[in-house]
């Protein structure tokens, strides 16, 4: 079965949209051009969620799904591209949300950082999800509501807001990019910022 996505009206196949994945792709390279890939592993094939299903930078698709119950190297890839598909149809752009913005009053902004990121930079009007927020949306806001989750670069907002969707909230969208994008994009006085961790 070949997937599609419509552009304009036009149906074409999704892994001539995607970056190409072949049995030779090293791991490391895969994550790099598919960030959501660790989560859609994990999904489907309980792989990299922990070290006894773990894999490392240099391995290759091909070893990967040998020594994973022989996995068919073809169904890995398109499970790869469909699961990033799926992803990028739950973000919303920073100019797209500065737009929904502008047309709902009612727009829930949600900042799945840690506390003291959200606290050292955090987009205006947005809430740190925590526990009791989280409380507070689920027995108080319409499952109909935008909701937006924001991280730093765009890749851990994905995970909260399948939580979201999972209960319901269908018109739920994480910021393509994350803050980071939206400082570049729409709010510059915003400062961007990295992560460091200690060894």
């Amino acid at each position: 079965m070949v997937t599609t996505l419509a552009i304009n009206d036009q149906l074409t196949p999704i892994n001539l949209l995607m970056p190409p994945l072949t049995a030779d792709t090293r791991m490391g390279e895969m994550m790099q051009l598919y960030p959501g890939a660790r989560r859609a592993l994990f999904a489907k094939y309980h792989i990299g969620g922990c070290s006894s299903c773990g894999f490392n930078d240099e391995e290759t698709l091909a070893g990967l799904c040998e020594r994973n119950e022989n996995i068919p190297v073809d169904e890995f890839i398109t499970h790869i591209q469909q699961s990033a598909a799926n992803d990028a149809k739950l973000q919303i752009s920073p100019q797209d949300l500065i737009k929904l913005r502008e047309q709902h009053a009612n727009v829930a902004l949600l900042d799945v950082r840690s506390r003291e990121e959200h606290e050292a930079v955090a987009i205006p009007g947005s809430r740190l999800m925590t526990q009791d927020v989280t409380q507070e949306i689920f027995n108080s806001t319409s499952k109909d509501t935008p909701l937006i989750l924001y991280d730093h670069t765009g890749d851990r907002a994905l995970d909260a807001a399948a939580y979201f969707i999972g209960h319901g909230f269908t018109e739920t969208k994480c910021l393509a990019g994350g803050i980071d994008a939206y400082s570049v994009e729409i709010d510059p006085s915003l400062p961007r910022y990295q992560v460091e961790f200690a060894d």
